[in-house]
């Protein structure tokens, strides 16, 4: 039976043709049911601009953070699979449907797309200073999480629907350590993750500062794995979340 899909792809001050351009090849060689761009703080005239799109236009005023902005595009769908891409197009498309491909024919909950897998094919390299810190995470992240992965941040993944109905109200980073808590909580939650190779492209003007942001993945990696035990049954976790006060999951937020 097919599976009807759905897209999101964040998008905080995109490159407004590169980011039509990423949509309309989406729409045209994956035929999804919805695409959803949602739109952080755009600048004047840029929701206009994009009107046309073959997608629905969620527009917020102010920066969410792209793990936000991903949750509430996924609340809105009401297909079998969810995907999300990042606005750079840096996965280009055909990468991206193999990432789908792997859920949709049920081979994976979660299917990860993976810049740093052997298989894998860089046409465009990042900064030293980013490969380093990339690949020192991606080691650590590895260490501490139950799912080992080449790469746990690359923008694009796809996961069913019921998986992110498990998975949702664990879901608490609205940045870019989203994706990494994505990872550790279908793992303690017993989903099967698979990592698929892509051809992948660095893009210029990232939003992201190599260190601040850094600093933040491994707080929040830490966190993660300790959300991540606790939903594993650890006592030493559940001792430890009983002291501290429940924080707020995103889809709580978004009420």
């Amino acid at each position: 039976m097919s599976r009807s899909v759905g897209v999101v792809v964040p998008a905080f001050h995109p490159d407004v043709e590169q980011l039509r351009a990423y949509v309309e090849a989406i729409d045209d060689n994956l035929s999804p049911a919805t695409i959803v761009v949602e739109l952080d703080a755009p600048r004047d005239g840029v929701p206009a601009v994009l009107a046309d799109l073959p997608a629905d236009i969620e527009t917020v005023p102010y920066r969410r953070g792209k793990g936000a902005a991903i949750t509430a595009g996924f609340e809105r769908l009401d297909t079998d699979v969810y995907v999300f891409a990042d606005a750079d197009a840096s996965t280009p498309v055909d990468s991206l449907d193999r990432i789908l491909d792997r859920v949709r024919r049920g081979e994976g909950d979660l299917a990860v797309g993976s810049r740093r897998h052997p298989d894998s094919v860089v046409t465009s390299h990042q900064t030293f200073a980013r490969r380093f810190l990339g690949d020192g995470f991606a080691w650590l992240a590895g260490r501490l999480l139950a799912v080992d992965l080449y790469d746990y941040q690359c923008g694009a993944k796809a996961i069913t629907a019921d998986a992110w109905d498990q998975v949702r109200r664990h879901i608490y980073e609205p940045g870019f350590a989203w994706d990494v808590e994505l990872v550790a909580m279908a793992g303690a939650l017993d989903q099967r993750v698979v990592e698929v190779p892509i051809e992948w492209e660095d893009k210029p003007g990232s939003t992201v500062s190599p260190v601040r942001t850094s600093v933040a993945l491994l707080r929040a990696l830490l966190a993660a794995r300790h959300r991540a035990k606790q939903l594993s049954d650890s006592r030493f976790h559940t001792a430890i979340a009983a002291r501290r006060e429940d924080p707020t999951a995103l889809v709580e937020q978004e009420r």
